[in-house]
């Protein structure tokens, strides 16, 4: 919360705010507790402001919120070693009771680990722009003053972005048919079936792991299939978990420490990308279900 009594208008007003510049701050950096971070500066700076001068609040909060991600990203690019969040977007984990009706629409209302991965290969000016304007509705007038840059060059950074992401986005299955291929891809790693998991995994199907020895990537369905045994093996017990809205399994070791947390991307039946975290100090710092 900002630091100010609350019965303070102008801190009334910013705690009015916070949600969506939480909501923007984390579509533009991928990582709740930078978005929080920058939120917070938000507020610093208001504090410090003659806010008789700001007509549109919201607007001008807007704005700063724009500004301080946009030098957070620019300054990861500077220095990529710096920052996880840089390579792989924060994940959120949840415990999957199964299929209910509001799922489909959580899914549907939520920007989900699929579209902030595609986010995170945009660059800053770029990403802002599309954030702001295809995400919130931020015109393109304001989003240029923001970047430094006119109207119609702003229009052209949303617009290439727009294409970058349509050209990554494919249509996945929600719901309970979502949940099957994730469960037939869990069947077949852990009762060695090989075959099975080829019908089930995309041929360019890829998985980007955070491990203890960095970031890895691995393209193709054989390799991952391979690799699916070799961990199914490790695992001696797993649970059902949303991950940023998206089906997933966590799994432990046989002394109840976590071994990993997978989330699967689903489309036309075979699951096209997965994202993994085995890394030890990383699933330390997640809050993870107890295994059932």
């Amino acid at each position: 919360m900002s630091d100010s009594s609350p019965t303070n208008p102008v801190a009334e007003a910013f705690d009015a705010q916070r949600d969506r510049l939480c909501a923007v701050a984390y579509r533009m950096l991928g990582s709740h507790a930078d978005a929080e971070d920058v939120v917070q500066e938000a507020w610093l700076r208001l504090s410090r402001q003659d806010t008789a001068s700001i007509h549109n609040l919201a607007g001008w909060l807007t704005t700063v919120v724009g500004r301080i991600s946009l030098d957070v990203l620019r300054s990861r690019q500077s220095h990529p070693e710096a920052s996880y969040d840089a390579r792989l977007p924060e994940l959120v984990v949840a415990v999957d009771d199964g299929p209910a009706p509001e799922d489909d629409v959580a899914l549907a209302d939520s920007v989900g680990l699929a579209l902030l991965v595609v986010l995170e290969s945009l660059g800053p000016s770029e990403r802002l722009a599309f954030v702001l304007h295809d995400l919130f509705a931020v015109p393109f007038e304001e989003i240029g003053q923001i970047l430094g840059k006119s109207t119609d060059a702003t229009k052209m950074l949303a617009s290439r972005a727009r294409r970058k992401v349509q050209a990554a986005d494919r249509p996945t299955a929600v719901g309970q048919e979502q949940r099957e291929v994730v469960q037939a891809f869990l069947a077949a790693a852990r009762g060695g079936d090989f075959d099975g998991l080829l019908r089930v995994l995309d041929p360019e199907v890829r998985l980007t792991a955070d491990t203890p020895d960095g970031v890895v990537v691995t393209i193709g369905a054989t390799r991952v299939a391979a690799g699916a045994q070799l961990a199914a093996r490790a695992a001696t017990r797993g649970r059902a978990v949303l991950v940023n809205g998206l089906p997933g399994v966590v799994s432990w070791h046989a002394d109840g420490t976590p071994l990993s947390v997978l989330a699967f991307t689903v489309a036309d039946g075979r699951i096209t990308d997965l994202t993994a975290v085995t890394h030890p100090a990383r699933l330390a710092s997640m809050e993870l279900p107890d295994p059932e």
